[in-house]
């Protein structure tokens, strides 16, 4: 039996980056804490300091300079690290906020709608959805025969990334009892939380020295109110989703990269072996596919092939991905921009590489937008 939605204690969400840096808790001792020195290289002083400030994933503190074929394949990059991305080649897409109206019970297959990160922002996420008339007033579905996409990256960040998983389990009983469906893909932050769970402080092989799943968790936005409330069916759930799914011709993924090759050369195999891979239980593996899904990237400047790479081996005519946040896609966040103060404005999703790929991470951690999308657009 699923829980209904928990609201989580009332947060203010700054309008700058410090969502990406490493939270304040993170060298506290005790379960949670980063088991790690606090000597030269660990600590936030000195030229390993925007290492430690952000997503760097080791938990002995090593320079991503001294790595980087690892670190610049691999991992969530910090607000220092992401590259800015200004070659006009790319389109910001702005929708009708009303939405389209969900049709009647028994009219057939309803609209197709997707959803960017959540990082952990019920609240946002609950006024998204009654924004375009997929949820009432109370929370509860009342879209009727729609069909409702999550593209991954529940947690972390933000406040209730619990709370937000406890609504999309409810919200998909009760989409299925109208004719319609609310289903959800696995993203990298899924992975990393399960890896916390299970693994912990265990060292992994990350061909750049010492590793942990929990130091991973914490420096990528970790909060210790979810690993509290995380239960056996939260588990089983986030185990369980899938990576990839094929609708209305839209190959709907979490992470902008090609890394889903690796594991299989259709949508099904791919499902399977990252299901498998995860039943496992082995703690390098894991980290592995971990590694691979937090790659980022890969269709932008000439990443149309990348993209048709992707669609010919899977199907589908365009895309839809979220995990990279279109405010960097735009250029419009630079590296030095981290206490800028007021953030981007993301009106909608992000159409690029050649039309064929659609961006749905608004950056809700970097006071964007929560970003939900009826499908196709319109351009």
């Amino acid at each position: 039996m699923t829980q209904g939605a928990g609201q989580g204690p009332e947060v203010m969400r700054t309008a700058t980056l410090r969502d990406f840096r490493v939270p304040g808790y993170v060298h506290e001792t005790g379960p949670y804490a980063q088991n790690t020195p606090q000597g030269e290289g660990a600590g936030p002083v000195g030229e390993t300091a925007r290492y430690a400030s952000g997503d760097s994933p080791y938990a002995s503190g090593e320079s991503p300079a001294e790595f980087p074929g690892e670190f610049s394949e691999g991992y969530t990059p910090t607000q220092r690290d992401l590259p800015v991305i200004n070659r006009g080649d790319t389109l910001q897409v702005a929708v009708d906020p009303a939405g389209t109206p969900a049709p009647a019970p028994g009219a057939g297959p309803g609209p197709l709608y997707v959803v960017g990160d959540v990082h952990g922002y019920l609240d946002q996420l609950v006024a998204a959805l009654q924004e375009k008339g997929l949820v009432d007033a109370a929370g509860n579905w009342s879209a009727g025969t729609s069909r409702l996409w999550f593209l991954g990256d529940f947690t972390d960040r933000g406040p209730d990334g619990i709370g937000v998983i406890d609504l999309v389990m409810r919200l998909s009983a009760e989409a299925a009892a109208a004719g319609g469906y609310c289903k959800a893909l696995m993203g990298n932050h899924e992975l990393l939380l399960l890896g916390a769970k299970r693994f912990g402080d265990t060292p992994v092989s990350s061909g750049a020295g010492t590793a942990t799943f929990q130091a991973a968790w914490l420096l990528n936005g970790g909060q210790k109110t979810d690993m509290d409330r995380l239960q056996d069916h939260h588990l089983q759930w986030m185990a369980r989703l899938d990576a990839m799914e094929q609708v209305d011709g839209h190959l709907l993924v979490h992470s902008d990269t090609t890394a889903y090759l690796d594991y299989g050369d259709s949508i099904e195999a791919v499902n399977d072996t990252v299901r498998e891979t995860l039943t496992r239980n082995d703690a390098d593996e894991c980290w592995d596919l971990f590694r691979k899904f937090t790659r980022r990237f890969a269709f932008r400047d000439d990443g149309a092939e990348a993209v048709r790479e992707l669609l010919d081996a899977y199907g589908g005519t365009r895309i839809v991905h979220g995990h990279s946040p279109i405010p960097y896609l735009l250029g419009e966040v630079g590296p030095e921009d981290g206490d800028a103060g007021a953030g981007p404005v993301i009106e909608g999703p992000h159409l690029y590489a050649d039309g064929l790929a659609i961006a749905m991470d608004g950056g809700v951690t970097m006071a964007g937008k929560l970003l939900v999308q009826q499908l196709p657009l319109d351009i």
